[in-house]
């Protein structure tokens, strides 16, 4: 009988070590990919559940800082501003600021593949998968972008775009993401004005 009881204790604090190390270990990308999900997810909201306090007030825009950490963000904005009175907003993150190119293209495909094909169960239940092309980063050119957006939007995520940018700046490369409101496709006609507007 002491034999039986040792070995289910054994087994017990086992399962228990088991388990808990499980819950402690976190594969790379794995945190940076649950707080992006936390971003998207409050899109709808214009971001106004993870706005933190102001940082700068512009003419036309503010910018607040968030008010939880991204993981692995060097820095990370939100900026508001108006247009054709209505509110605008952008949620976006420094992720990498290197001298070496390679490692900054290393960065930026890392991202845009935690991005692509990412299942977000948006707050209303549904889930939606993120889709875009990659554009390969060529050095000479100083500026890649890869645009992703859900697959089979419904009309409260339609014109979210999510962006993964690796740009050449002040001698440094940095790689970020944007996650931002569209209007319209580049190829999308805007709107007729009468010539009376004029």
């Amino acid at each position: 009988m002491k034999k039986i009881v040792k070995s289910l204790c054994i087994t017990g604090f086992s399962l228990v070590l088991v388990l808990s190390a499980k819950a402690q270990l976190q594969l790379p990308g794995n945190a940076l990919g649950h707080d992006l999900k936390k971003v998207i997810r409050d899109y709808p909201n214009q971001f106004s559940h993870l706005q933190g306090d102001v940082l700068q007030e512009k003419t036309q825009a503010t910018d607040y800082e968030l008010n939880f950490h991204i993981d692995g963000a060097e820095s990370s904005i939100i900026t508001k501003y108006s247009a054709k009175g209505r509110p605008v907003v952008s949620c976006e993150a420094l992720l990498l600021t290197t001298e070496d190119f390679e490692e900054a293209c290393r960065k930026y495909r890392s991202v845009y593949a935690l991005f692509n094909h990412m299942a977000v169960k948006m707050d209303n239940g549904v889930t939606f998968y993120l889709k875009g092309d990659f554009q390969k980063p060529v050095e000479e050119r100083k500026f890649s972008s890869s645009v992703l957006a859900f697959e089979k939007a419904d009309a409260y995520v339609s014109k979210m775009k999510v962006e993964v940018s690796l740009q050449y700046e002040y001698m440094e490369w940095k790689v970020r993401f944007r996650i931002y409101e569209r209007e319209r496709e580049d190829s999308e006609r805007g709107d007729m004005i009468d010539e009376e507007e004029l």
